[in-house]
């Protein structure tokens, strides 16, 4: 029987599989499977996913697994099942990120962190001396009390009351939130609950939270509530929100790259070396923002409300410093796009 597993729990398995086989050529499948610990039937489908895994794309390239006669035979894994070796910069780096972790509250498993830095350090140590320990902290502009706090009501189960900047809109918001944990994403300290004036969950970061108390009131979020999957980002895109089609000039590529994007149409040789790509955005203004600090290397081409605002904005930035613009005009297939040119 195979057993339905996520890919956090599958990859160690399948890391530890190719060393394990490579010094056991010739493994009965059956004994192999007893003593790794899994299904004969869950043992062959880890053998089928490694015939797709290799140090690269090519044929020869990849791992080539036999089980004929029931005996298992894995070749052109050699370069995989060495021991990892980390170089400096990799080690400092890996070192880091653990020790930023090791002290944050709810984010992980801090012995588990622990235990992981001292034998990354005593191998460093052996490199580089009493340089090879690290000290790191994950900080960003919220306050330490602010992180206190959240931490107190996520152990006490109970309900928050924040005063919370929405910066897309400039504004502050009164939410009462029950909290189901604080993480660190992509530098920032953030506070994920059930927000009761959005009856959902929200994730808000602590730097933008103004005020914050607890609240003598039970904060056990709904049955319903559930935490968002963020290891794509804290920003997941839904239906409902608008489809932003952007042309991005040489130089802007990036964009496509640290946004996430649902197509991308690379340039035409004999085409200008722009790529469109298509996109949702929860609000526009971070949009509107990047077209205008790209100068022109970023176009909006729809939805042509906003192409047209981005046009506006851009021809009263220029009008302040005594330049003109050319309107808004039209793409070739006919959709408004934002052509911003100081005269």
């Amino acid at each position: 029987m195979i057993i339905a597993e996520s890919a956090s729990a599958r990859v160690p398995r399948l890391l530890s599989l190719v060393p394990w086989l490579v010094n056991r050529q010739g493994v009965d499948i059956d004994q192999a499977a007893r003593e790794l610990g899994v299904s004969v039937a869950q043992l062959q489908a880890d053998l089928d996913l490694l015939f797709m895994c290799g140090y690269g794309t090519m044929t020869d390239e990849l791992i080539d697994v036999s089980t004929e006669g029931g005996k298992i035979f894995i070749r052109n894994a050699e370069t995989i099942a060495r021991p990892l070796r980390l170089s400096r910069a990799e080690a400092l780096t890996l070192m880091v990120g653990l020790r930023a972790l090791a002290g944050a509250d709810g984010v992980t498993d801090a012995p588990v962190v622990e235990r992981a830095l001292a034998k990354l350090e005593a191998a460093a140590a052996s490199i580089m001396g009493e340089g090879g320990r690290v000290e790191a902290v994950l900080d960003d502009a919220s306050t330490a009390d602010t992180r206190a706090v959240v931490a107190d009501a996520l152990k006490a189960h109970r309900r928050l009351h924040l005063r919370y900047h929405v910066p897309a809109r400039d504004e502050s918001t009164e939410r009462d939130v029950d909290p189901m944990r604080l993480l660190g994403i992509e530098g920032h300290w953030y506070l994920e609950g059930w927000c009761h004036r959005a009856s959902d969950t929200r994730l808000f970061r602590l730097d933008r939270i103004t005020t914050i108390e607890i609240l003598d009131a039970d904060g056990t979020p709904p049955p319903d509530a559930r935490t968002r999957d963020l290891s794509a980002g804290t920003f997941v895109a839904s239906a409902d929100h608008p489809v932003i089609t952007l042309d991005l000039s040489t130089g802007w590529e990036w964009v496509a790259e640290y946004y996430p994007v649902e197509s991308v149409d690379l340039p035409q040789e004999d085409g200008p070396a722009t790529r469109r790509v298509t996109l949702r955005a929860g609000e526009t203004g971070w949009v509107r923002r990047l077209a205008l600090r790209s100068g022109g290397g970023v176009r909006v081409v729809a939805p042509p409300e906003l192409a047209r605002e981005v046009s506006e904005a851009a021809g009263r930035a220029l009008a302040a410093y005594g330049h003109t613009q050319t309107p808004v005009g039209e793409t070739g297939d006919g959709t408004a796009a934002n052509e911003v040119h100081a005269r």
